[in-house]
């Protein structure tokens, strides 16, 4: 049997949509401006409350809130006398071990804390910075002059140890020391 287009099914498919009955008018459509329907109850936040803050677009840099003012740092008390002076005396006694970081480490920690402890701290900071550029200039003595110039290394080895000893005594007993042929490079 062979079907031809006037046996063919005049059902619409499922999929279609319905017509409205022949002679009935169609609904007017929705007037431009209209309101969409309310949501569901149930949905987004609720009337009245607060709803979060908009999110912003993938890659673009956030904002920070805004903070209120945090509590100053608490300013350190003097040093007493006594403190001062043993201070002084490890900036001077310091360098023995760990070189010029004795004095560097006082003077930062304290500059602000004493006027005494700073201009040691100071001093002997300095003094280690003119040792330290005098031993580079004796090691060159030493490497020009095929290793004679060593010599010089006792001598100047027992000075410095000398007058940091004299800058120990006085900065005990309260008193300013002064390192002789020292560059005064911070001050």
């Amino acid at each position: 049997m062979t079907s031809t287009g006037a046996d063919h099914n005049d059902e619409a498919p499922q999929d279609a949509v319905p017509q409205p009955p022949a002679g009935a008018v169609p609904p007017p459509p929705p007037a431009a401006g209209a309101y969409p329907p309310p949501p569901a109850p149930g949905y987004g936040p609720p009337q009245g409350s607060y709803s979060p803050p908009p999110q912003q677009e993938y890659g673009q840099p956030q904002a920070y809130p805004q903070q209120g003012y945090q509590p100053g740092y608490n300013v350190s008390p003097p040093l007493s006398d006594s403190d001062q002076r043993l201070w002084a005396v490890l900036s001077h006694l310091g360098t023995l071990v760990l070189g010029f970081l004795a004095p560097l480490i006082v003077w930062l920690v304290f500059k602000n804390r004493g006027a005494f402890v700073d201009d040691q701290a100071k001093e002997s900071l300095n003094f280690q910075i003119t040792i330290t550029i005098a031993s580079i200039v004796l090691g060159i003595v030493s490497l020009i002059t095929l290793g004679i110039g060593a010599l010089l290394y006792i001598p100047f080895g027992i000075a410095v140890l000398v007058f940091i000893i004299i800058a120990a005594v006085k900065s005990s007993s309260g008193e300013r020391y002064r390192y002789p042929l020292t560059l005064r490079l911070v001050s």
